[in-house]
């Protein structure tokens, strides 16, 4: 009885805990099986069985015929969305919270329209406004799509930092006769920048990620999702997955940096 009733204390004091971990386990499994199957060599393109250990994925992942042309293509558009994305959701987000003007309650339900507007809906949406348009689709349509689609999450992100920054700090400075300039650049710009970051990382992520808009509006234009999503048919390389793994990899190294960076300067 002793026993059972330490285990049941136990149990009730690590139970949110247990939790926890056995969700993130949960989550974190098709990552672990993704990162397994980049090292498998398979008997055929068909088979997902796990067939032997091989490097031979991660020594030549271009050869798994225009995936690395597909994936190139991603990330440019990816890096070229993630700067007009974060520029304008940046400006747009310290006008709606430092200025009022007429109409602002209309543009924050506008803002937010986007994040929960169906991506089938948007795409053919913007699809049916370049062909009107005229406009030949390809990579600029792409590009322009995902700016739509990701400057709604750039505005909420910075916007919710700029929300919580304490004014007084500014007021501050100015009090020690800095101009505004010195202000935005020294107190400002640091304090707002890891919600800035944050956004950035967030519309490459959704902009690399992106398949349905992409779909309508890619023209000839072929995506690292739309390459998966057509050589599924056929058979998925294996070398799909070592990009998946790096990418992820990468994203764990991100996170983790900035978190050892925020704790060291939280001792300081």
């Amino acid at each position: 009885m002793d026993t059972l009733y330490r285990t049941r204390r136990w149990l009730g004091r690590n139970l949110v805990v247990i939790v926890a971990i056995g969700v993130l386990a949960y989550m974190l499994l098709p990552n672990a099986v993704v990162a397994l199957l980049s090292f498998n060599k398979p008997a055929s393109r068909l088979s997902y069985d796990f067939e032997a250990f091989t490097l031979d994925n991660w020594l030549n992942p271009c050869a798994a015929g225009d995936m690395c042309a597909a994936l190139a293509t991603s990330f440019r558009i990816g890096f070229v969305v993630t700067l007009v994305a974060t520029l304008l959701g940046t400006l747009m987000s310290f006008a709606m919270v430092r200025h009022r003007y007429r109409g602002q309650a209309a543009t924050s339900v506008l803002i937010y329209l986007p994040m929960a507007t169906p991506e089938v809906v948007m795409g053919s949406s913007l699809l049916t406004l370049f062909v009107a348009a005229g406009v030949p689709l390809g990579t600029v349509t792409v590009a322009i799509a995902h700016v739509m689609f990701c400057l709604s999450f750039v505005v909420v992100t910075v916007k919710a930092r700029l929300t919580g920054l304490d004014p007084r700090l500014e007021q501050a400075a100015m009090d020690l006769y800095a101009n505004e300039w010195e202000t935005f650049r020294r107190v400002t710009l640091p304090l707002v920048a890891p919600g800035i970051a944050a956004a950035a990382m967030l519309s490459f992520a959704l902009s690399f990620d992106d398949f349905v808009i992409t779909n309508f509006n890619s023209g000839t234009t072929v995506t690292f999702p739309m390459y998966v999503w057509g050589s599924a048919q056929r058979g998925v390389p294996m070398q799909v997955n070592v990009v998946g793994t790096a990418m992820f990899a990468v994203a764990l190294l991100v996170l983790t940096v900035g978190e050892a960076r925020r704790r060291r300067a939280g001792r300081r």
